[in-house]
């Protein structure tokens, strides 16, 4: 059961950060004032990385685990890390400093390592 939830909510992940980067380019071309938008997005995606870490716990401790596997939950805790910095970051700005581009640059880091994280179990980002 672990197992499917975990697989399935990555594209839940990557759908967000889709949203992300979109909305966050999109901000950044129109020169648009930091909006909540950005700033649900930008948590949901957060939320949604932390969710898949605790559904990888709860996968690793039903006894599915390889050694590879290490690779793949440090990598993971790094893109949660990731993902969340701009949204901290950007909580405790005063309003008109907060702006597009941290969340844009955070995400395409955290897409970075999600993408290395399953390299380290061989597995495809999608598929």
């Amino acid at each position: 059961m672990f197992f499917y939830a975990h697989s399935g909510i990555r594209y839940v992940v990557l759908a967000l950060a889709v949203g992300v980067l979109a909305y966050g380019l999109y901000g950044l071309a129109t020169r648009r004032a930091y909006d909540k938008p950005m700033r649900r997005l930008a948590s949901g995606f957060a939320g949604a990385l932390h969710l898949q870490i605790l559904l990888g716990i709860a996968l690793g401790l039903t006894g599915r685990f390889a050694p590879q596997v290490m690779g793949h939950v440090m990598m993971m805790l790094f893109a949660a890390a990731a993902a969340q910095i701009p949204v901290s970051v950007m909580r405790r700005r005063a309003p008109e400093e907060r702006t597009y581009l941290p969340h844009v640059i955070w995400t395409l880091v955290a897409l970075g390592l999600v993408y290395w994280g399953m390299a380290a179990i061989s597995k495809p980002l999608v598929g």
